[in-house]
């Protein structure tokens, strides 16, 4: 059975304290970094949408010269996932806001395994407008089977010689 705390007044009297003590806690990761692969859409059973992907993000220290990468696991749900499926990819920068959800299993020897990830409850782009521009028109061009030369047209000659 619990009592009610007594607390001293400022003029030195007792009171009852009834409040009751409200303990918070908080599991909240941002992080940003680059993607290692292509997402790619998944689907349960239940037609639920799904992603799992990683992500490089350079510790804020150096280690010697170099800083070091740590290589974070993500999924996402639903609308969350369509959305990362549908406008990031490989290299891109993401910022991520969400929380770390872990879990266990056993090995093939019978050892308990603890895995952590990252939930992804939203996503945002990171990269600057300009490099995100660059990387489309890359990608184009890489897509656009360049035209086979033919040796036997003649070459345009211009004021600068043949071409």
């Amino acid at each position: 059975m619990k009592f009610p705390k007594k607390e001293k007044t400022i003029f030195g009297e007792e009171k009852e304290n009834n409040r009751k003590e409200v303990i918070l806690m908080l599991n909240v990761v941002v992080l940003m970094g680059r993607l290692t692969s292509d997402p790619e859409i998944r689907h349960t059973p239940n037609d639920v949408a799904v992603t799992s992907f990683s992500i490089a993000v350079e510790r804020s220290y150096k280690s010697g010269d170099e800083r070091q990468t740590d290589f974070i696991d993500i999924v996402a749900w639903r609308s969350t996932a369509e959305f990362i499926c549908k406008y990031f990819r490989k290299g891109q920068m993401i910022a991520i806001h969400g929380s770390i959800q872990t879990g266990t299993y056993k090995d093939k020897e019978g050892n308990t395994r603890k895995t952590f990830e990252v939930l992804a409850d939203t996503a945002h782009f990171a990269d600057s407008k300009k490099k995100d521009d660059e990387q489309k028109e890359t990608k184009k061009e890489k897509t656009i089977p360049k035209k086979e030369s033919n040796d036997t047209e003649p070459m345009e000659e211009s004021s600068h010689g043949r071409w």
